[in-house]
């Protein structure tokens, strides 16, 4: 039987596993790198908290982006489209160019 070479063994630890809950993403860049931001905001409350920071290349950045893309697409068509909801608006102070998703 011919091995593949291309397969990865990814572990998923139990404490990784769980994941993060986010409802605002902080997405800022330089040069070199992207860099995701997680936020969980909870209503009523001044001070938001970074929940997970992933920091990508800009080569990783499209390839991240072309994957999620292909993967709402295919949510869509099994789920039907999601509603995108217009985000209030909130004065965020975190240094940098920001974008927020």
């Amino acid at each position: 039987m011919e091995k593949n070479n291309n397969q990865i063994n990814i572990e998923l630890p139990e404490d990784i596993a769980d994941g993060e809950y986010s409802n605002l993403a902080i997405i800022t860049h330089s040069n070199q790198e992207f860099i995701l931001d997680f936020v969980r905001m909870t209503p009523g409350t001044p001070k938001a908290k970074v929940k997970s920071r992933i920091i990508l290349t800009p080569q990783h950045a499209k390839r991240f982006m072309r994957a999620l893309a292909d993967n709402v697409r295919k949510f869509e068509q099994a789920n039907g489209e999601i509603q995108d909801q217009e985000a209030p608006y909130m004065p965020i102070q975190f240094g940098g160019s920001t974008t927020k998703a």
